[in-house]
């Protein structure tokens, strides 16, 4: 059985007016009377009538879709970026495709290909931790694809990028550990390529200038693979015990939650006795246990910035030369003492 959906020509000959005339109306032309666009409104909605995305397709050379590109969907920080973009693109009339690289660059690429593939309008992209070589991308950005990064940005790429300020956020947080009597903090962060990584570092290590601790190589551990493999982690803090740190600065939402994980598993005794503070946009941090401060990022904002930088590359009528980098506040959420740890 097939479903049979209405079309514009039904709809022309149920009202007695042409063709062009309702597709006018139904794309609110300023040449078609109000009192048609009404009537062709209400009868389109009658019959439950939907626009053929194919048809129009075909006919503006647009697939009216946006690729997306990110590491994990389970990642809160990106969820919420989704929603961000979603917010903005379903309203523009535009389809998202999601599509994950799990840290992966081959899979990265294969994903990115295959979006170009199917004739997305552009594409928004968080590069996996593994990314060095964005060749492919200049290839598909010279070759007319728009481009918009965000979070996890080049930095020799002329496009749009969207960020949080992730200078502040990190110094802030440590910043927050030191004034609250740490002095050993050790810094448990991303893949040292990307960008975000880069500038988290720059800001812990400002914070601990700035109240004169000493920078110890040592006490900075990276994840490659974001701490989406535990083994990865909890080796890191196996690495990080020995040392000491009374607290730690943790630079990305899964390595803040799994390195409370990785702490309990390794050394519960000593778990509630380090002061954490990290980036996690999770809506359960209250719950978790031991508790911590977390450094919040604008996330539902920089998906719906990112969005709209990329639908203006996309319908503009001249090429675009001039490009903006987005930087958006980072919140500090300080968590109370409680009685049976010391985390603030």
């Amino acid at each position: 059985m097939r479903f049979e959906t209405s079309t514009i020509k039904d709809i022309a000959k149920a009202l007695g007016l042409s063709t062009s005339t309702v597709s006018r109306a139904l794309r609110d032309r300023y040449e078609i009377s109000e009192e048609t666009k009404k009537l062709v409104l209400a009868y389109a909605e009658k019959v439950n009538y939907r626009a053929n995305p194919i048809a129009r397709s075909l006919k503006e050379r647009r697939s009216y879709s946006i690729g997306i590109i990110v590491s994990e969907i389970a990642n809160n920080f990106f969820s919420q970026v989704i929603n961000g973009i979603e917010s903005i693109a379903y309203d523009r009339d535009y389809h998202v495709i999601i599509s994950q690289s799990h840290e992966s660059y081959k899979q990265e690429k294969l994903n990115v290909e295959h979006l170009a593939s199917r004739s997305i309008d552009g594409l928004l992209i968080a590069l996996s931790s593994e990314t060095q070589d964005i060749d492919y991308l200049r290839d598909l950005y010279a070759k007319g694809l728009p481009i918009v990064f965000f979070d996890r940005v080049p930095e020799d790429f002329e496009t749009h990028k969207v960020i949080a300020n992730n200078f502040k956020g990190s110094f802030d947080a440590t910043e927050h550990l030191i004034l609250s009597g740490k002095r050993v903090i050790a810094h448990l962060t991303n893949s040292e390529t990307l960008s975000n990584t880069k500038e988290r570092l720059a800001g812990y290590k400002a914070a601990l200038s700035k109240y004169h601790i000493e920078f110890k190589p040592e006490l900075v551990k990276y994840c490659q693979h974001g701490g989406m493999h535990s083994a990865e982690l909890e080796q890191a803090v196996k690495e990080l015990l020995p040392l000491k740190p009374d607290g730690i600065f943790i630079s990305s939402d899964r390595l803040t939650t799994g390195c409370i994980l990785a702490l309990k598993n390794t050394n519960p005794e000593v778990a509630h006795k380090i002061a954490i503070a990290g980036f996690t946009n999770s809506n359960l941090v209250e719950l978790f246990s031991p508790s911590l401060t977390s450094v919040k990022q604008p996330a539902f904002e920089i998906g719906q910035v990112a969005t709209e930088l990329l639908i203006s590359m996309i319908e503009a009528k001249r090429p675009i030369t001039e490009f903006e980098t987005r930087v958006l506040d980072t919140e500090l959420v300080r968590m109370k003492k409680n009685l049976g740890n010391r985390f603030l």
